[in-house]
């Protein structure tokens, strides 16, 4: 399958809306784009034309989505563009852009944000629970991913030219 997937920044056009379809969740919201371009003659910026996105999230994602996001938020949103075309009301041709979202997220260049992780799965309420080196706020979390011995600042110093070593110097 080739799909046209598609990473677009910008900002929520309006609250977004979620309900469930079967017994899963989906939130629908409108995202606007609007790019910022510079005249280099005169230094200043100034605002494209606004391109307007229908973005759905599906299952899990889609109830943070509707926990999460508000109505002029700023987004990046990651996922599948499919195009679609319909005839409106007063007879003319619509062509809109959907995006069927795989990742959704607060644009941090613009400001910050904190993460509420879900409740825990069943499976992984299975997984053991947390020891104290865990909870130990100067534990250097990438020292569970080396092997002993391959930080090469972990290495102890030569001996000096007199023969002492770091260990004799400190007896």
């Amino acid at each position: 399958m080739n799909d046209s997937i598609i990473t677009l920044r910008g900002n929520v056009g309006a609250d977004p809306v979620v309900r469930s379809v079967g017994e899963v969740s989906v939130a629908n919201f409108r995202m606007a784009c609007t790019p910022r371009k510079l005249n280099r003659s005169t230094g200043e910026w100034s605002d494209g034309l606004t391109q307007w996105f229908t973005v759905s999230a599906w299952r899990q994602l889609g109830e943070n989505v509707g926990r999460s996001l508000r109505k002029g938020d700023p987004v990046v949103v990651q996922g599948r563009l499919s195009a679609r075309s319909y005839v409106n009301k007063d007879g003319l041709e619509v062509n809109t852009f959907e995006v069927e979202a795989t990742v959704v997220g607060h644009d941090l260049n613009r400001g910050m944000t904190s993460l509420s992780r879900n409740p825990r799965t069943l499976a992984a309420a299975a997984a053991p629970a947390p020891g104290p080196r865990d909870e130990d706020p100067d534990r250097d979390p990438l020292s569970d991913w080396r092997a002993p011995g391959s930080d090469p600042w972990d290495q102890k110093p030569a001996a000096s030219d007199d023969g002492e070593t770091e260990e004799s110097v400190a007896a």
